[in-house]
């Protein structure tokens, strides 16, 4: 599971801006954000191809404007297809979860929490074995701060029960040609013992037209294949 956050932004334009955080179900994504925008709706959602697959696709949602301290909801549904020795897991993942944003001069905090499930299907060896669903808790947590005017720093965690998953991002980012770039590891691991880790680079807040976006690329580190490259990306925009 991972956990996207996400966000739009003008931090090319005025360069002291904070982050807008929101998280994408199965893989959160952090993206910074918009300052100040009357947008109440974000649409969002990215996909990682690597020698697992992962896409999600969501929404934020403010009571008020995303912009603003306050109380917020993210509903986000993914799926994932990734190979466990000669068998195939399919899983596809779903939450709702309610949480507040603070604001603060260095940047914004968020925290979560809400209802999450999950079906998967095992396939392979000529079997096909379809789990029960199940549903549990999802904690999620965020912090996006800047730490100079032209730096970004950003954390994330979530955390799931019907799984026993949890996945984790740190990524800091220097402004420069229109984005935050710089270095970024992932963490993500859920009750059957799978382990990954990502370590790249990363792009974010870069603008196509009214979309904003962030890619990423690096090497995926798991405990049972060969190390292999992974690519991501992430979009999200007003609505």
């Amino acid at each position: 599971m991972r956990a996207t956050t996400t966000a739009l932004s003008e931090a090319k334009r005025k360069p002291r801006r904070f982050v807008v955080p929101a998280a994408c179900a199965a893989g959160l994504l952090g993206t910074p954000a918009l300052s100040s925008s009357p947008a109440s709706l974000v649409l969002f959602g990215s996909l990682e191809a690597s020698p697992s697959v992962f896409v999600t696709t969501g929404a934020k949602l403010a009571l008020d404007r995303v912009d603003r301290e306050g109380f917020v909801a993210l509903g986000s549904l993914g799926g994932q297809r990734r190979r466990e020795g000669a068998a195939t897991r399919d899983t596809a993942i779903g939450a709702v979860v309610l949480g507040y944003q603070w604001f603060r001069d260095w940047g914004v905090v968020a925290a979560y929490a809400g209802p999450e499930g999950s079906m998967e299907v095992v396939s392979g060896c000529g079997c096909v074995q379809a789990l029960p669903p199940r549903f549990g808790l999802r904690l999620h947590g965020e912090v996006w701060a800047h730490p100079t005017d032209a730096t970004l720093l950003a954390a994330t965690l979530v955390t799931g029960t019907t799984r026993m998953s949890a996945w984790g991002r740190l990524a800091w980012g220097y402004r420069h040609w229109g984005a935050y770039l710089g270095p970024e590891i992932a963490f993500s691991g859920d009750g059957t013992g799978y382990r990954k880790w990502n370590v790249g680079l990363h792009a974010t807040d870069f603008a196509l037209g009214r979309f904003s976006l962030r890619l990423s690329a690096g090497l995926q580190l798991t405990g049972d294949q060969d190390p292999g490259p992974y690519l991501s990306l992430s979009v999200w925009t007003p609505w």
